[in-house]
């Protein structure tokens, strides 16, 4: 970064700083992970300099089906920028065996409302999991598009299990018979039976999207059921297990292509970010290796671990454990005493562990405090983490936990994190270059 350094050194100083943090800090936060140096080579690339409005191919008159030898580009000078598209166009759906992706949305929820709007109309009904059980905003809060412009019926899971009651989820669609069925979770920790919602989804005549954001590289590795033979549209980010770029995709069947991309560009963007394109070919590329595969097992094995070990410190997981790459720790009421999710997140923050608050079903704490903590392993499992280290920061979760009102103690947990880290390098070339 010389040239930003001696331009702008403000900005240089706020991002080496980050650069800092993620290379002193565990990184626990279920959503994000770190990027390959050729995936941060192409999201900086000079393909930032290019409008693309349009797609590398265009739909044929003719046969109603895509053409890549018709221009489809509202600018010209696109060879280039269509050869990269077409790239992360066929990586992806070879990855997941989808008989169309479009890979242009700048994230998850802009390829939810693209997704959304391609197959219903406003004011249907979408029943969709609650947010406080583990779904996402774009699944149907008041404050996002989706619980604005659609009439949404949550479900959530079972009081006793913590789990999906697919039983109970039949039972509210018989009642309010929805146009679509949205399943997908960003808090969920166990695997998710979609060939069960897609029979629901046909025994009220709805249609069925998945959001595959949280899973996708499991997904990708065989180690989740696929979505694709049972999702009428599936969307994701390509960040998180994928670990690609932050932004969107959509996946779907050939008969919903067509409206998926009208909706895309230019229902709700207009031009695809270039560089984060070329990023996400380049990342699909790495998902498509036997290493990547390894890696996704890795992931799970670790979060297993992990889990394990803070079960036997008596931390009270949501469900009882994990099946994915996440787990949520109940703290309790704010009657049992002890800290919040909200009071736990800073604690672990002073401690060098990145997590996030969350809600916990049947949260009597307001969102924004909570009563849990979500965490996950795929940033640390990138940095080459094992089994044994998920028992080591259990175990520096524990002690935040036990001294959660003692800030010295806290801050000499901070030590042991940072020399613990020290010995699984992130981004060592960039640090020592930028020093």
């Amino acid at each position: 970064m010389k040239f930003l350094k001696k331009q702008d050194p403000e900005l240089y100083a706020a991002m080496h700083s980050e650069l800092k943090r993620q290379s002193e800090n565990l990184e626990m936060i279920a959503s994000e992970n770190f990027v390959s140096r050729a995936v941060l080579e192409a999201a900086g690339s000079v393909l930032t300099n290019k409008y693309a409005e349009g797609y590398p191919y265009r739909w044929s008159k003719k046969t109603d089906k895509i053409n890549y030898k018709l221009y489809g580009r509202y600018y010209g000078g696109c060879e280039f920028i269509d050869e990269a598209e077409k790239l992360a166009i066929e990586r992806a759906k070879e990855i997941f065996g989808a008989e169309h992706a479009n890979v242009q949305p700048h994230s998850g929820s802009q390829a939810n409302m693209a997704a959304y709007f391609a197959i219903i109309n406003p004011g249907d009904t979408i029943l969709s999991l609650e947010l406080s059980h583990g779904g996402h905003l774009t699944h149907g809060h008041p404050l996002s598009f989706s619980g604005s412009l659609f009439n949404i019926v949550p479900y959530g899971v079972n009081k006793e299990t913590e789990q999906f009651d697919y039983d109970e989820i039949r039972k509210i669609a018989l009642e309010v018979k929805p146009q679509m069925i949205l399943t997908g979770a960003s808090a969920y920790p166990r695997k998710i039976d979609f060939a069960k919602f897609r029979e629901i989804a046909d025994e009220v005549n709805a249609k069925f999207v998945v959001d595959m954001a949280h899973i996708a590289g499991l997904i990708a590795a065989g180690l989740h059921q696929s979505p694709i033979a049972y999702a009428d549209i599936i969307t994701t980010t390509t960040h998180k297990t994928l670990r690609g770029p932050r932004g969107g995709m959509i996946l779907c069947k050939e008969e919903y292509a067509k409206a998926v991309d009208r909706w895309v560009f230019p229902g709700t963007q207009g031009g695809p970010l270039m560089h984060i394109i070329a990023a996400k070919a380049a990342a699909f590329k790495e998902a498509l290796t036997p290493e990547f595969k390894e890696y996704q097992k890795q992931i799970i094995i670790n979060a297993t671990s992990l889990a394990q070990t803070l079960s036997e410190k008596d931390f009270n997981l949501v469900s009882g454990g994990t099946d994915t790459h996440l787990m949520l720790i109940n703290l309790g009421t704010e009657e049992e005493g002890g800290p919040s999710g909200k009071k736990m997140e800073g604690c672990l923050d002073k401690a060098g562990i990145t997590a996030n608050k969350n809600t916990v079903p049947f949260d009597t704490r307001k969102p924004f405090v909570a009563s849990g903590i979500r965490l996950g392993t795929p940033a640390v499992t990138t940095r080459g983490m094992k089994e044994e280290q998920m028992k080591q920061i259990a175990e520096f979760i524990s002690q935040v936990h036990i001294n959660y009102q003692d800030e010295e103690k806290l801050f000499a947990i901070k030590k042991e994190v940072r020399e613990f880290c020290s010995q699984f390098p992130l981004y060592a070339d960039l640090l020592n270059e930028n020093k």
